[in-house]
């Protein structure tokens, strides 16, 4: 079975990540089936909105850590950050559990975010010595003040939905049993709105900081590319590889 799973009916296109053993952490493979489906709806006009959810017990817990390492180089994560921030489509996001890095911040792309009473959240990325992406840099600290991006992306602490919910990055919490039936019902009422007010709506809502979240994800991926190569970031990952053999052993 695939790592990406996509349908189509009703005007909506669902994406479900769907490596559930690894919690569906990122392969380049699964960002460019991401991608393409997010460039597939915007060249669509049947295809009103898009849903976005996770299998097992995790939405995505960020980027496959074997894979972005063995190719540090692949501009697969660069190109879907590009597309869903750039997204014409409106997009709904269930998110079912846990949620790590990338798995954050696409979130701060997606139109409506409703999550499982039981997600958690993580930035998680100064503890592998790497840095905020897809904007998160500039749009947390316009949603939550300085202070409030400065506990959620240098402390990385984990949150509950809860918190994800105070600081606006998701919109409702539910128990997860009705997760995926409200962010149905919510894209099939934008899939019923007039799809051409739909669309410039997003656009004049995201207009204001479209070119200052373009500026700053393109420094972002400047200095992280920089931080893959540090001394630093060798180190923390050797660590990391060092403790999971010893779990496995």
């Amino acid at each position: 079975m695939p790592d990406t799973l996509i349908t189509q009916s009703n005007h909506i296109l669902r994406i479900q990540l769907n490596r559930p053993r690894k919690k569906n952490a990122l392969t380049p493979a699964m960002y460019d089936a991401l991608r393409e489906a997010i460039e597939r709806a915007d060249d669509d006009s049947s295809i009103r909105v898009i849903t976005l959810t996770g299998s097992g017990d995790s939405f995505c817990a960020g980027n496959d850590l074997n894979t972005f390492l063995a190719d540090p180089g692949s501009d697969a994560a660069a190109r879907f950050i590009k597309a869903i921030a750039g997204a014409q489509t409106p997009i709904v996001a269930a998110v079912n559990g846990v949620a790590v890095g990338v798995g954050v911040t696409m979130l701060l792309h997606c139109d409506l975010v409703y999550a499982a009473s039981d997600a958690k959240f993580n930035f998680a990325f100064i503890d592998l010595g790497l840095l905020p992406e897809a904007g998160s840099s500039y749009l947390l600290p316009r949603m939550l003040g300085y202070s409030g991006a400065a506990e959620l992306l240098m402390l990385g602490e984990a949150f509950s939905a809860e918190k994800a919910q105070e600081c606006g990055i998701v919109n409702q919490v539910v128990a997860a049993e009705a997760l995926h039936d409200l962010a149905q019902s919510k894209a099939a009422q934008l899939a019923a709105k007039p799809p051409e007010a739909l669309r410039q709506t997003k656009m004049l809502l995201r207009r204001g900081s479209a070119k200052a979240v373009e500026e700053t994800m393109a420094l972002e991926l400047e200095m992280i590319g920089e931080r893959l190569h540090s001394d630093e970031v060798r180190a923390i990952m050797q660590a990391f590889f060092a403790r999971r053999r010893r779990v496995s052993d």
